[in-house]
């Protein structure tokens, strides 16, 4: 038996990934090369470690990595909308520009909480980079910081409808 053999299909191939994770980092690149000073790219444990891994080998600046923990789910599969952080940043955020690497941007309570958190620590922009993006299911706007951006490497192919019942 395979290891995917109770998957129904596959959305995207190992290559598509891979590609898709380059063209991320180099927009990246491309987007904070001018800057004065590099970004300081976050991680949301534990989810994105494996995405935050491979996108941080492929960015070509000399830049900084840190990790947050936060979460809404608990031990459930359905957020309960109410965030909370479990494990800090190490590394000062203050009049730096930060990306922010998610695995899944759902309804987005987490996300906002997240950068309202890097914001309140001062950061001059917050960017979002997540690997898959769900915006059927989003409850709230995500809003920016400075000259934030969202970088995004797929977008779940469902209807509103069809992701109340994933």
């Amino acid at each position: 038996m395979s290891l995917d053999s109770h998957m129904e299909k596959v959305l995207w191939t190992e290559d598509q990934i891979q590609d898709r994770v380059a063209q991320i980092a180099s927009q990246i690149t491309h987007d904070f090369r001018a800057a004065p000073h590099p970004p300081l790219i976050v991680g949301v444990a534990t989810g994105a470690f494996l995405f935050l891994a491979d996108l941080v080998r492929r960015i070509h600046l000399p830049i900084s990595v840190d990790l947050v923990r936060a979460q809404s789910y608990g031990f459930a599969t359905l957020s309960n909308g109410a965030p909370t952080i479990s494990l800090d940043l190490k590394l000062d955020v203050k009049g730096k520009h930060v990306v922010l690497v998610e695995d899944i941007v759902d309804t987005g309570c987490t996300l906002s909480y997240l950068i309202g958190h890097l914001e309140s620590k001062g950061a001059s922009s917050v960017s979002v980079c997540t690997f898959l993006d769900k915006p059927a299911r989003r409850k709230v706007d995500i809003e920016l910081v400075g000259d934030g951006k969202f970088y995004k490497g797929f977008e779940h192919p469902c209807t509103p409808r069809e992701s109340r019942e994933i």
